[in-house]
């Protein structure tokens, strides 16, 4: 008679995706040059979404359901977030990957700023304090355009898509900024995740 091997369930941690992150400067620019623009492409992921004032579900739900769909992603091998610094999903989405660092060590996070004076309103809107932290805990920050723009926003969403090979969206498929990012990333074929607002 055969004995049956108990299945044994292994918890996942970021080890299991994610490939180390280079310890010294010599190593992560050394790792850099390996990889070509497309190859950190495949692995980057950026997420959008509207301001808190403008969501129409609980912010709790949509914390929950926006971590879950990180979660998702670093699963299938993303391990670069990149977000824009919008106080609302975008921040939210920064703290979510700053926490899972706890589990996922190797994840990197990218700040993409649509402009240099854009700090202003985060603090104009209450989220100096996220602003700070994420920006600070950032592996690399972006800034866009030299001085604000009208068009400053959309060209920033446009370098988060031009730089990633999916995006999580947190849309009401109303017209707004995230639709339009939304049409762009799938003009440029990436993978989408829509989260409902």
């Amino acid at each position: 008679m055969m004995q049956e091997k108990k299945s044994e369930e292994k918890i996942l941690s970021g080890k299991d995706f994610l490939t180390p992150r280079p310890k010294t400067a010599r190593e992560r620019e050394a790792a850099l040059r390996r990889l070509t623009e497309e190859e950190k492409r495949r692995a980057r992921c950026c997420v959008t979404g509207p301001e808190e004032g403008e969501l129409q579900r609980p912010v709790d739900d949509l914390k929950v359901d926006l971590e879950n769909e990180i979660v998702k992603a670093i699963s299938c091998g993303y391990t670069t977030f990149i977000i824009g610094m919008t106080p609302g999903i975008e921040l939210w989405a920064g703290c979510i990957v700053l926490r899972l660092r706890d589990r996922f060590p190797d994840l990197r996070l990218i700040a993409a700023l649509p402009h240099p004076g854009f700090r202003a309103h985060a603090r104009q809107t209450g989220w100096a304090e996220p602003y700070t932290r994420v920006i600070g805990a950032a592996d690399f920050v972006q800034t866009i355009s030299p001085d604000p723009l009208p068009e400053s926003d959309r060209l920033r969403n446009r370098w988060m898509v031009d730089h990633s090979s999916k995006l999580i969206a947190v849309w009401d498929w109303r017209p707004s900024d995230t639709g339009d990012t939304v049409r762009y990333a799938r003009k440029q074929g990436l993978k989408l995740q829509y989260i409902r607002a």
